[in-house]
């Protein structure tokens, strides 16, 4: 894989407040150290088991460099998160906030709603709102899933969690800011660049994607798959459970971006469809992953779900069986982009063998 060269801006954020000079936490610069590190880790990281990330699943995608393209577009989206969210008072609820949402991570969701809106003729200008918008949210789940009533998780993205570094009751307050502030930034920040009729769109579906019909519907059911009995539940009931928890904001991301772009009601359901498929997808790894990888290679608890007794793909199906499983969904993705612009959908070509085969 060809090195990249990222220019990175030496730009520090800070604030003024009672006479004292705050530094960001984390500073920009630092953001974009974390960014750029994070991704080409997990990148470069492809081998053992792992099919290379280049020229493996379709001719048309093996010339594009997708290691360069979501280094961008996570640094974009990195920039843009960092300003929607500055330190001000009260300062420890907003130390929270940036703490999470700042953390690094692969930015996979906004980096969906803007290859999505790019792939209908859109820019990413245009998706950017929308971006941060599912990122913000997906933020507050991770914020909330950790929490001692729910997973109990001590580690997210190779730090401690919120609740850890600020106490349960900031977490829970940081997760309901960034919940709040997601729809508040996608509607006043488009409002000039997304037709009104669109935009309204575009809040239902984000809106529907985090309700009961979908992200929570999912986490209710996967709080009780420790007490599932696998001889008992069969596939459909565990695609259920990650259709509602893991696809519903990936397909908001994908969504988001065919509306922002201008693009079709066809355009939106196969985008609809193929974010179901790397919803899916996503989630069959990361239950192989848990059962393959170290803590220091996730940069989280491994063996979670295994010592809680979850239900997961290798648990009902076994280890192969699921790999066999993740293959099929991701050739399935791969056909709902079929009609498309092959240039434009190579980043989500790219986007759904990078998730196939990720290592963390």
């Amino acid at each position: 894989m060809a090195t990249t060269v990222v220019h990175l801006s030496s730009s520090s954020l800070f604030i003024q407040s009672r006479g004292r000079r705050y530094n960001s936490i984390p500073s920009f610069n630092n953001i974009q150290k974390r960014t750029v590190l994070s991704l080409s880790c997990a990148i470069n990281s492809q081998g053992g088991d792992m099919v290379p990330l280049e020229g493996k699943s379709n001719d048309r995608n093996s010339a594009f460099d997708f290691k360069s393209y979501m280094i961008r577009k996570a640094e974009s989206v990195s920039t843009a998160l960092n300003v929607s969210v500055p330190l001000q008072e009260p300062l420890t609820i907003q130390e929270a906030v940036r703490y999470s949402l700042l953390a690094g991570g692969k930015r996979v969701r906004p980096l969906l709603c803007i290859a999505a809106c790019e792939l209908v003729g859109g820019d990413e200008a245009t998706a950017m709102s929308a971006a941060c918008a599912v990122e913000m949210i997906h933020t507050s789940s991770l914020i909330h899933d950790d929490l001692p009533c729910m997973d109990n998780a001590d580690l997210r993205r190779g730090k401690p969690t919120s609740h850890k570094v600020f106490g349960e009751d900031m977490a829970v307050l940081a997760g309901d800011a960034l919940l709040a502030l997601a729809f508040e930034h996608m509607t006043v920040v488009s409002s000039e660049l997304v037709a009104p009729e669109r935009m309204i769109r575009a809040v239902i579906e984000l809106a529907k994607s985090i309700g009961t019909t979908g992200l929570v519907a999912g986490q209710v059911i996967d709080l009780s798959r420790e007490r599932l009995n696998p001889d008992n539940v069969d596939l459909e009931r565990l695609e259920f459970i990650h259709l509602h928890k893991t696809s519903a904001l990936l397909e908001a991301a994908a969504v988001l971006g065919v509306i922002m772009g201008g693009g079709t009601e066809e355009e939106i359901e196969k985008l609809r469809k193929y974010a179901r498929c790397i919803g899916l997808l996503f989630q069959v790894v990361d239950d192989i992953l848990d059962v393959t990888k170290s803590t220091d290679e996730l940069g989280k608890t491994a063996g979670k779900d295994v010592m809680a007794g979850k239900l997961t793909y290798p648990r009902l199906i076994g280890l192969e069986k699921s790999r066999e499983v993740a293959e099929k969904l991701r050739r399935e993705a791969e056909e709902q982009l079929l009609g498309f612009d092959s240039n434009k959908a190579a980043p989500l070509v790219a986007l759904a063998s990078y998730i196939a085969f990720r290592n963390n």
